[in-house]
C-alpha cells in the first residue's frame, strides 16, 4: 500500500505544476521517439535491401572472371576473358551441390521494335536462368535447350521493355531487331522491380546464350558471368568450395596458382550490404540515444528545484513521522514517473511518425517489440539515475532546519 500512497502522492505533486512536468518529460519524449524512429528507418532499410538482394535468386552463387591488366593499370573483375561456355556444361555435369546454372552474355547494342527503339540491357542466357533467379514467365514461354542448341533468334521481354516499347500492349509473335538481327518475342516476363544497386530488374531482354555469343557478339567461346543456384541454403558455402575446385580443374590451376575466377554468394552479398546499413542504424541511434541523457539531466535539475521549493514539506512529513527512506523513495518515484511518462507519449509519437515517413515518404518503418520494451525501461533507469540523487539530497535534510525553512 505504501507504494500506492507515494504513486498518489507523486501524482499530485507533479500535476500541480503541469507545465513544467511537461516540459520536464519533453527531453525524454524527444529521446524516446528519435531512438525508436531511427531503429524503425534503419530496420526497413536493412529489409528492403534483404528483399531486393534475394530477388536476385535463390541460393544464388555468382563467377565472374578475373581481372587483367593494361598499360599497368588494372581493370577489376570480370576484365578479362577466363570463363567459357563449356563451363558451365562442366558445372552442370559435375557438381552435385548444383541445383541450375546459366552462363551469361552481355551484349550491348539499340533495340528496334514497336515502331520505336529502346536502350536496353540484351542477356544471353541459359533456360535455367528463370528458375535461378526465381523469376516467372507473365506471357509466353522461355525458350528452351533445343534453341540453344541452334541458336534460335528467340526473345523474352521484361516489362520495362514492353511498356516502354509497345506501350503495355502483348507484344508476343512480333519481332524486334538487336543489332539489325530480327528476333522473335515469345515470351513476356513478369515484372520484378528494383535490384539491390537500384537497377530496373524489368528493363532486360533475355536471348539464348548462344545467340548473343554467335549471332550478335561474334565470339562464340566465352560468357561474361556464370549463376548457378545451390541445392539448399545450408550448402551455399559447399557448393561455392565445390565449384571452385572444379572450375580449377577445368583451368588446369596447378597448387599455389591463384583462380582465374571469382565466386560470390548471395549471403555474402547480403552482409555486406545489411553491414553497412547496421552500422549507421547505430550510429544514428546513439546520437539520438544523446538527447535521453539530456532529458536526464533536466529531470534532475527539475528534482533538484523541486527539493529546495518543498523542503518545509519535508520537515513536516518528518516531523508527524516520516523516515529518511520514506522521502527518498517519494522524490524516487516522482522522477520515474515523469520518466516513464515521458518514455511513454515517446513510444506514442514515434509510432505516429513512422506512420507518416511510410505512407508520405513511402520508405519502409519497422517498430520492433523488443524495442519498445528497452526505450521504456531505459526510461525508468534514466528516472532512477537522475532522480536518486535529488531524492537523496531531500532524505538527508535536517528536520529543524527544513521546518524553519522559508
Amino acid at each position: 500500500m505504501k507504494i500506492f500512497k507515494l504513486l498518489a502522492i507523486a501524482q499530485s505533486s507533479l500535476l500541480k505544476n503541469r507545465t513544467r512536468s511537461i516540459l520536464t518529460m519533453l527531453g525524454i519524449i524527444i529521446g524516446v521517439g528519435a531512438v525508436i524512429v531511427m531503429r524503425a528507418i534503419g530496420d526497413g532499410a536493412q529489409q528492403n535491401i534483404e528483399e531486393r538482394i534475394n530477388s536476385l535468386g535463390t541460393n544464388l552463387l555468382m563467377v565472374r572472371s578475373s581481372s587483367n591488366s593494361y598499360g599497368g593499370v588494372r581493370r577489376g573483375a570480370g576484365s578479362s576473358r577466363t570463363l567459357f561456355i563449356k563451363d558451365v556444361d562442366i558445372i552442370r555435369e559435375q557438381c552435385s551441390l548444383v541445383s541450375a546454372v546459366s552462363g551469361i552474355v552481355n551484349v550491348s547494342g539499340q533495340i528496334i521494335g514497336g515502331g520505336t527503339n529502346w536502350a536496353s540491357q540484351v542477356q544471353g542466357v541459359g533456360p535455367e536462368y528463370l528458375e535461378i533467379k526465381s523469376w516467372e514467365i507473365e506471357d509466353g514461354v522461355m525458350f528452351t535447350e533445343r534453341d540453344m542448341r541452334a541458336k534460335t533468334k528467340v526473345a523474352v521481354l521484361g516489362a520495362s521493355v514492353v511498356e516502354n516499347m509497345y506501350g503495355g500492349v502483348n507484344p508476343i509473335g512480333q519481332t524486334v531487331r538487336i543489332q539489325q538481327t530480327p528476333f522473335k518475342i515469345i515470351g513476356v516476363l513478369e515484372a520484378k522491380g528494383q535490384g539491390s544497386g537500384g537497377q530496373d530488374q524489368d528493363d532486360v531482354v533475355l536471348v539464348p546464350l548462344t545467340s548473343a555469343a554467335f549471332r550478335l557478339r561474334g565470339d562464340s567461346r566465352y560468357v561474361s558471368q556464370i549463376y548457378a543456384s545451390a541445392v539448399t541454403v545450408e550448402m551455399m558455402d559447399a557448393a561455392k568450395e565445390e565449384m571452385t575446385q572444379t572450375l580449377r580443374q577445368a583451368h588446369k590451376l596447378i597448387n599455389g596458382q591463384d583462380d582465374d575466377f571469382s565466386i560470390r554468394s548471395q549471403s555474402e552479398l547480403t552482409e555486406a550490404f545489411t553491414s553497412t546499413t547496421e552500422t549507421m542504424t547505430t550510429f544514428l541511434t546513439i546520437v539520438a540515444a544523446v538527447s535521453l541523457l539530456v532529458g536526464g539531466v533536466g529531470i534532475m535539475n527539475i528534482m533538484l528545484v523541486s527539493v529546495t521549493e518543498r523542503t518545509r514539506e519535508i520537515g513536516i512529513r518528518v516531523a508527524v513521522g516520516a523516515r529518511s527512506t520514506d522521502v527518498l523513495f517519494q522524490f524516487l518515484i516522482e522522477a520515474v514517473v515523469l520518466s516513464v511518462a515521458g518514455g511513454a507519449i515517446g513510444i506514442a509519437v514515434a509510432y505516429g511518425v513512422c506512420d507518416i515517413v511510410q505512407n508520405k515518404l513511402d520508405m519502409t518503418t519497422i517498430v520492433k517489440t523488443w524495442i519498445i520494451a528497452v526505450s521504456l525501461g531505459v526510461s525508468a533507469l534514466i528516472g532512477i539515475v537522475f532522480g536518486l540523487y535529488p531524492a537523496f539530497m531531500a532524505s538527508r535534510l535536517d528536520p529543524i532546519d527544513a521546518l524553519r525553512h522559508e
